[in-house]
């Protein structure tokens, strides 16, 4: 009995080590000649080991050679099946076991039914295929068995030894219905994964294509108001003047944001500039101006009253500093209220304060705030803010958030200060004045 389960576990493990490269099988049926001769390979190889390490069982040399070949045959198609076919013929000669043409002879018409059941396996559920491939995998055998020893007029063997070929026939039934269960449930496992993966791909592409509408949102809606504002009659030219200046400055961020926007991925700045805070705090002032207009807000600033500069981006600054003053403003919608921007020293830190009375936030809430896909607006995406955090932290600049559910929100921006005063004059023209 030690014998037979061993001679048993060792016929398992050949027939379904072909499993063990399954993935690597699963991704070239793309390529149906590769997959197919994997299969062939693979196949041949597992017959021919199970006919080397029969079974002993009852005083009956027993082997699962049916397996391997009807499942290779199912997977691989016709082709295969023919290969698997000739493949058993030849190592059966190879053994040098007796009267190979005769059980040539046996074999051969079992190839038929196999052919048939090709033709509808692929439509079979997977029980419908467990079951068709038992049946066929005895039949097979039974034939095969039966007409072999019709040739050699000793039909008495399979009669005297009835009981025990009918329990190899139980435990072949049981092997080749694991095994189709087993490629089912791998081919069903891996088709969910690409599924998975293909959606993920798409969900990628949605939300970059919801972060850059959401940007490219911001310089345009600036650029409307301007534009509003410069058909107003009697209008002074030099208002006109910066006006156009505005403009145009949020046409090329916005022609930034469109041809690189890798930020949502990598966030990390093009540039590192010498940036003067008061300019910048100023120039983000001007462009919510409009946006805060139509939702009846008014913007207090204040300014720091040396000149201090921080190493970074200055269109990714801004971009930062724009989004989430317009948040802060569009928390404040609905019954109008007032945004501060204070820009201040401390500890040899330049801190950016913007300050809304608005709706305010949960803590769950600002725990929250810089993940993809959540905002506090109804049909906000949240991925501005992401973009908006990931770049201020990529300019060594760090984020504090305090608010209270009713009465508001504050943003505190610290950055590294660096006193314009400590360079050369000849890197002044570094940044310009908006004033």
């Amino acid at each position: 009995m030690i014998n037979f389960f061993k001679d048993f576990l060792l016929n398992i493990f050949l027939i379904f080590s072909p499993l063990v490269i399954y993935p690597y099988l699963y991704k070239s049926q793309s390529h149906s000649m590769k997959y197919r001769l994997w299969l062939c390979l693979l196949f041949s190889l597992a017959i021919g080991f199970t006919m080397y390490f029969p079974v002993h069982f009852n005083g009956l040399v027993y082997d699962f050679r049916s397996i391997p070949l009807l499942v290779g045959s199912l997977y691989g198609g016709i082709y295969v099946a023919m290969f698997l076919y000739a493949a058993l013929a030849a190592f059966r000669f190879l053994l040098g076991s007796p009267n190979n043409l005769f059980y040539l002879v046996s074999i051969l018409p079992t190839i038929l039914l196999v052919a048939l059941l090709l033709r509808k396996y692929k439509y079979l559920s997977i029980v419908q295929k467990m079951i068709a491939a038992v049946l066929v995998c005895t039949v097979i055998k039974l034939v095969t068995f039966l007409i072999y020893l019709s040739y050699l007029h000793s039909l008495e063997l399979f009669t005297t030894n009835l009981l025990a070929s009918l329990k190899t026939y139980i435990l072949q039934s049981i092997v080749i219905a694991a095994y189709i269960y087993l490629i089912e449930f791998l081919q069903t496992y891996y088709r969910m994964q690409e599924e998975a993966i293909q959606g993920e791909k798409i969900r990628i592409v949605s939300e970059m294509a919801a972060s850059v509408a959401h940007e490219i949102r911001n310089p345009l809606t600036a650029v409307r108001g301007f534009i509003q504002l410069m058909a107003m009659p009697y209008l002074d030219q030099t208002k006109v003047q910066f006006y156009q200046q505005i403009s145009l400055e949020e046409l090329d961020r916005a022609q930034l944001i469109i041809s690189d926007y890798l930020a949502i991925a990598k966030p990390e700045p093009e540039k590192d500039e010498l940036i003067r805070l008061n300019d910048e705090v100023q120039y983000v002032s001007q462009v919510l101006l409009t946006i805060a207009n139509y939702n009846d807000v008014k913007i207090e600033m204040a300014l720091h009253e040396g000149q201090f500069c921080m190493h970074g981006d200055r269109n990714k600054l801004r971009q930062s500093l724009i989004n989430i003053g317009k948040n802060a403003i569009e928390a404040m919608s609905e019954s109008g209220g007032v945004l501060e921007i204070i820009l201040s020293e401390q500890a040899n830190k330049m801190i950016i304060t913007m300050r809304d009375n608005g709706v305010g936030m949960t803590q769950e809430q600002i725990s929250r705030l810089g993940t993809p896909y959540f905002s506090t607006k109804e049909k906000g995406t949240g991925l501005g803010t992401m973009v908006s955090f990931s770049l201020i932290r990529a300019m060594k600049g760090k984020i504090y958030i305090t608010s209270e559910k009713g009465k508001g929100t504050e943003f505190k921006i610290s950055f590294p200060a660096v006193r314009w005063d400590s360079f050369h004059p000849d890197i002044r023209h570094t940044s310009k004045s908006l004033l």
